[in-house]
């Protein structure tokens, strides 16, 4: 038998929009801990990218999202950590509740942040690969 790779693992993150503002979450946990990026996490098995991202949401952070819309998919490749996640952007717009991490082993912080303006320490590859796929998403 010989090594392999683990299988690529499939991911969903989504921006959320209130007031012009998108809302970030610093990630706390191995992967990526330290860093910023949106809410999300894994796509269950059945479930659609838009049941994700809103159960995500609601599990990591206590509110509700509407208008739930694909932005784009990035390969993004780990190798520090021998990981690799196919991500599915979305974008939505806040429902309600007022945002706070349900999770503190996982969000860290949180912070309304406008696209122009988001936090230094992004959780890379994927942020890089987001913006290469969609360079006018931040161009708003």
């Amino acid at each position: 038998m010989t090594d392999q790779a683990p299988r690529p693992k499939v991911g969903a993150a989504v921006f959320i929009f209130k007031d012009g503002k998108v809302l970030m979450n610093e990630r706390g946990g191995a992967h990526g801990g330290g860093t910023w990026s949106v809410p999300g996490g894994h796509l269950e098995f059945g479930e659609s990218w838009e049941e994700c991202v809103k159960r995500e949401t609601l599990e990591e952070v206590g509110i509700t999202i509407k208008n739930v819309k694909l932005l784009t998919v990035t390969n993004d490749v780990f190798h520090e950590t021998n990981k690799h996640y196919v991500t599915i952007w979305m974008t939505a717009d806040w429902d309600e509740g007022e945002p706070e991490s349900q999770e503190p082993e996982i969000v860290t912080d949180l912070a309304w942040r406008s696209l122009n303006d988001l936090p230094e320490k992004l959780f890379e590859p994927c942020w890089t690969n987001l913006r290469a796929a969609v360079p006018e998403f931040f161009a708003r």
